[in-house]
């Protein structure tokens, strides 16, 4: 995927990094709405999932989907989430968010989404993202629907 945002570079995205718990799940269940966004998305763009697990569900929730889980083991939950990001390249990826755990990943990344969703955003979260939208299935939608991502991140006056 190609985004030609004015104000900044051209962005070559190939990666969705996105948290389990709170920003696509609620309660550790996903919405069929969240599932067929993924599906969809999956036809374009690789799709990570990290999750610490919390409702234990990650896994069966994501059994057949088109998706990279990678479960967090250690204490430091936003170390690995960042160390993972600069793996797959921070440069080409889009992360979506909602925890603390989640604020690194939301500002290394090439564009941050918050999602403030049943469990609401922490702070350090919101004050790393590029955007913050309502819902899981929003964040997905802005990146089926790049023009909305578009008109919500140019910068008029930029690069004229």
């Amino acid at each position: 995927m190609y985004l030609n945002i004015k104000g900044y570079q051209a962005m070559k995205i190939k990666n969705i990094l996105l948290d389990y718990n709170g920003t696509i799940a609620t309660d550790g269940k996903l919405s069929l709405e969240i599932k067929e966004a993924i599906q969809k998305l999956s036809n374009h763009l690789r799709i990570h999932i990290i999750t610490a697990n919390t409702n234990e569900s990650a896994l069966e929730e994501l059994k057949d989907m088109p998706v990279d889980i990678f479960i967090i083991k250690g204490n430091r939950e936003d170390i690995e989430k960042q160390k993972y990001l600069y793996e797959i390249g921070n440069d080409k990826t889009i992360a979506v968010g909602n925890g603390y755990n989640d604020a690194l990943i939301l500002k290394d990344s090439i564009i941050g989404i918050g999602v403030i969703g049943e469990e609401g955003i922490a702070k350090d979260a919101f004050f790393n993202c590029d955007i913050v939208v309502k819902s899981g299935l929003e964040a997905l939608e802005l990146l089926l629907k790049t023009n909305r991502l578009i008109a919500t991140m140019r910068k008029w006056g930029w690069n004229e």
